[in-house]
């Protein structure tokens, strides 16, 4: 499926390097066909990689040039606008195997929430845990005819990946609250409520080795993330969410990461520019020291 994407004209950061040097690859997925509030999820991915071009190549925070260290290489956005829910995940799927196959660490920028199950499918590795950051469960079996919804990623996600825990919850229906009563699953749970830097370890203790990030960015609170399809008060700032990555990074080893439900909001760019520097920052800290 990769030889029939090309470089993009696009890239993050506006660079490309050679795909050989490249320790990660970045593969836009503008996909919204099952929003169930507000669409426009399809437009991101493009708004993220333009807004990525103002971002300064040394990180501040890790006092390093990320570019330098990890050389991420774009390709052209995944086409799948106008396909199913079934035949968007299958492509997601393919597309980061074949990525993983070729030895670089995928990074997905959707696009809404539905694209995870087909990257945690991708990796072909049953022993990976996932950490998600989300305002919502999204563990129902089927929403509005679909399994794969975006309001059914994680139970999709949870029957690929050996444990996932889901930090920033604060919506949820009755029949997932009682799916993860009855499965047991409710201590790797973190409601937005619970969650505080004191609380990090005990989400680190939960997750395995081998690690695949997913952020939703509707599990910040909306001052960080005005732009999401289906906001929710009383989310994560900033600088817990970055202290959540920095203990992920310095104790497991991340395997890949997409970031989900970023809606442009003209005229500002505040949302897909957070986005870029959300991306970028979690590169360096996952992978700018290996």
């Amino acid at each position: 499926m990769l030889s029939s994407l090309m470089k993009s004209s696009r890239p993050f950061l506006g660079m490309n390097p050679d795909f050989e040097s490249a320790g990660a690859v970045v593969l836009p997925v503008p996909y919204d066909r099952t929003a169930s509030y507000i669409k426009g999820t399809s437009a991101a991915p493009e708004a993220i990689l333009d807004a990525s071009c103002q971002l300064e190549e040394y990180d501040v925070g890790l006092g390093l040039s990320t570019f330098d260290r990890i050389k991420p290489y774009t390709l052209e956005e995944l086409q799948v606008r106008n396909d199913s829910p079934e035949e968007m995940v299958d492509k997601v799927s393919r597309a980061v195997s074949e990525i993983v196959e070729l030895g670089k660490k995928p990074v997905v920028l959707g696009g809404e929430h539905s694209i995870t199950a087909g990257a945690v499918a991708g990796l072909g590795d049953s022993s990976v845990s996932v950490l998600q950051i989300d305002a919502h469960a999204d563990m129902r079996d089927s929403y509005e005819g679909s399994r794969f919804s975006h309001a059914c990623t994680m139970r999709r996600v949870r029957e690929k990946a050996e444990n996932a825990v889901q930090v920033g919850i604060r919506s949820m229906s009755g029949e997932e609250a009682e799916y993860m009563t009855d499965t047991g699953i409710r201590n790797s749970i973190f409601l937005a409520e619970e969650f505080s830097e004191g609380r990090i370890k005990d989400i680190i203790s939960l997750l395995g080795e081998n690690v695949y990030v997913t952020v939703d960015v509707d599990g910040f609170d909306p001052s960080v993330m005005p732009g999401t399809g289906t906001p929710q008060p009383g989310g994560l700032q900033w600088q817990e969410v970055i202290s959540l990555m920095k203990a992920v990074g310095n104790e497991k080893k991340v395997v890949g990461f997409d970031i989900t439900e970023a809606v442009p909001v003209k005229p500002m760019p505040t949302t897909e520019f957070t986005v870029a520097k959300l991306a970028y920052r979690m590169m360096g800290l996952f992978w700018a020291g290996e």
